[in-house]
């Protein structure tokens, strides 16, 4: 595979085959992120678990310390006094069947999370089908499914993010941006692995971390020492 400068001398900084302690592999990351905007960086777990299997599903959300880096905007499906609530608590839209019409019609997504009240998943069911492809169906689980809208909007805005595994094993998450630097980062990601450390299914069996890497949104990855566990 043909690479391009800059991401081949990222390559040649570090020995690809080694894992690394996390604050070494994070240094590697921010030190060969050269993008001129902000890279994201980017935290990869293999698990040894089974995705298929119902009591081996690993899924959580957790409030990063230092935030995602990311500017997030919160649709909150609400009425009453709960839409009032939202609106106070800073989110960037809100409404009810007006908005669920307006994305079934005008395929509209200008938002990155959706909050709404147990009482409204009625009206909110109408566009799971939209909304579950893209990562964006309000779950009891993750928090988004609340008569507290507002704590679930200042979480959100704070840096929550949800963790959970695809059909390989593998959680994919953000644990920040390259301007947080090494120590910002490292805060995040051993928050991030300690959720999923707890959140191991009572089903699995053997090693539960297979293995760790990290990387920026446009460079290569990084191996990273697995707990052992």
């Amino acid at each position: 595979m043909k690479y391009g400068k800059k991401y081949a001398d990222s390559i040649k900084a570090y020995d690809r085959t080694k894992q690394y302690e996390i604050s070494e592999a994070l240094g590697i990351v921010v030190n060969n992120a050269k993008a001129k905007f902000d890279e994201t960086v980017e935290f990869h777990c293999r698990l040894g678990v089974d995705p298929k299997q119902a009591d081996q599903q690993v899924r959580g959300v957790i409030v990063l310390p230092n935030g995602t880096g990311k500017s997030v905007k919160v649709l909150v499906l609400a009425k009453g006094e709960k839409a009032d609530a939202a609106t106070a608590a800073g989110a960037d839209y809100v409404g009810a069947e007006e908005l669920v019409a307006k994305i079934q019609k005008d395929n509209w997504f200008d938002f990155d999370a959706v909050i709404t009240t147990p009482d409204m998943m009625g009206v909110v069911g109408r566009i799971g089908k939209l909304l579950g492809p893209k990562g964006l169906m309000p779950n009891p689980k993750s928090g988004t499914v609340t008569m507290d809208v507002a704590k679930a909007i200042a979480d959100i805005k704070a840096g929550k993010v949800e963790y959970r595994l695809d059909k390989q094993a593998i959680i994919h998450c953000s644990i920040g941006k390259k301007s947080f630097g090494v120590e910002k980062l490292t805060e995040n990601y051993n928050a991030l692995l300690d959720a999923i450390v707890k959140s191991k299914p009572a089903a699995a069996k053997g090693q539960y971390i297979k293995s760790i890497s990290v990387t920026s949104t446009m460079g290569p990855g990084v191996k990273v020492l697995p707990k052992n566990v």
